[in-house]
């Protein structure tokens, strides 16, 4: 087996920018700027994870979702993860990626049923090879280790797309996950979007490392930085580390360097533990205003771009207005369905109580 050298392990002292928050562009030498095709289509998805999240919040105060963990201000990492993948390869998302979910193929509603509360999980994982929304910390990426593993066993040149948080990152499952996949060099990506908040948690009290991808170093995973608000960085580093797995060298570690805006769901006060003056820097490194500074500068944002990118988010807005205000027809015996290929005898007894508190109740 190759060994990967010490050198080769480390990440980049600062986070590739391919784009700054002012939209101007600056050369890499590891690291190529995308074309604007690319970017322009990039832009279009970015507006509709933006639209998305803003109705996903909406629909909240509405008591039409459960909760929400928005991904504002986040979403070049979530279209970025999903663009430089395969129609064939594997998308593991954390709750807070159902905008990287739809952008993935999968239908608004189902993306959003888990977090109604009504269901396991809306949406066929296999249909899209996304699996299912992931509320424990870290616990899918063993998972999203195995399915590499077992595709590089049946000679597939398949790559899993592993997303977590930083604060995943202080699980026993992300180290056990980064140990596994290094040993048996699964082709898998482990992208870490670091948004500086476990909840309540900041960064600085989870780790003291140099940076989250320096965490690969003690595993024999290299590890690189990435500003998580510059989609065309994210591009870049995330389609070299997706090359590089699908090679044949393994696992990658990619930490985004991201922040998050919004409060970690609509049951979270911020405002208890960070003041609004620490927000504020971030709301001008917006990556939408980013990239539209940059498009607009170098001729990309056509008329028609922006109308095709308005039309999407409208729709995806709209679809998700109509399909979920209706009340759910909710069936409470599916509760216990479809977790094991045979019932435990303490699913057996919750299924029974429960049957037993409905006839009460009709009674």
């Amino acid at each position: 087996m190759t060994t990967v050298s010490e050198q080769q392990l480390l990440p980049s002292a600062e986070p590739v920018c391919l784009i700054d928050q002012n939209g101007v562009p600056h050369e890499n030498p590891s690291y190529e700027l995308p074309a604007r095709e690319r970017l322009v289509d990039g832009y279009t998805q970015l507006i509709k994870a933006r639209r998305f999240n803003d109705q996903a919040s909406a629909l909240v105060r509405q008591g039409r979702l459960a909760v929400y963990p928005s991904s504002y201000g986040q979403e070049a990492c979530q279209i970025a993860a999903t663009m430089v993948l395969r129609e064939d390869d594997w998308l593991f998302p954390t709750y807070r990626d159902s905008a990287a979910i739809m952008s993935r193929g999968v239908d608004p509603i189902e993306t959003l049923t888990l977090l109604r509360g009504d269901w396991h999980s809306g949406y066929d994982p296999y249909e899209h090879k996304v699996a299912p929304q992931s509320t424990p910390l870290a616990t899918q990426l063993p998972h999203a280790v195995g399915v590499a593993h077992a595709a590089r066993l049946k000679g597939e040149d398949t790559v899993v797309m592993a997303l977590v948080g930083d604060g995943g990152t202080s699980e026993g499952d992300f180290h056990e996950a980064l140990n596994f996949a290094a040993v048996f060099r699964a082709p898998v990506v482990f992208f870490v979007q670091n948004n500086e908040y476990a909840i309540s948690v900041p960064l600085s009290r989870q780790s003291a490392a140099p940076s989250l991808a320096h965490k690969g170093i003690g595993y024999g995973v290299p590890g690189e930085r990435a500003d998580g608000n510059d989609l065309a960085g994210l591009l870049a580093v995330l389609g070299k580390a997706v090359e590089k797995a699908r090679s044949g060298e393994g696992p990658q570690l990619i930490e985004a360097h991201t922040y998050r805006v919004q409060a970690h769901t609509n049951a979270d006060d911020a405002t208890r533990y960070r003041e609004d003056a620490e927000v504020a820097p971030w709301l001008d490194r917006d990556p939408i205003d980013r990239l539209v500074s940059y498009l607009s500068a170098n001729g990309g944002l056509t008329d028609e771009v922006k109308q095709r990118a308005e039309e999407g988010s409208t729709r995806v807005a709209a679809q998700l207005r109509d399909g979920l205000m209706p009340e759910p027809e909710v069936e409470p015996a599916e509760m216990f369905a479809y977790l094991y290929a045979e019932q435990t005898q303490q699913l057996r007894e919750q299924a029974a109580f429960l049957r037993d508190e409905l006839a009460r109740e009709e009674a």
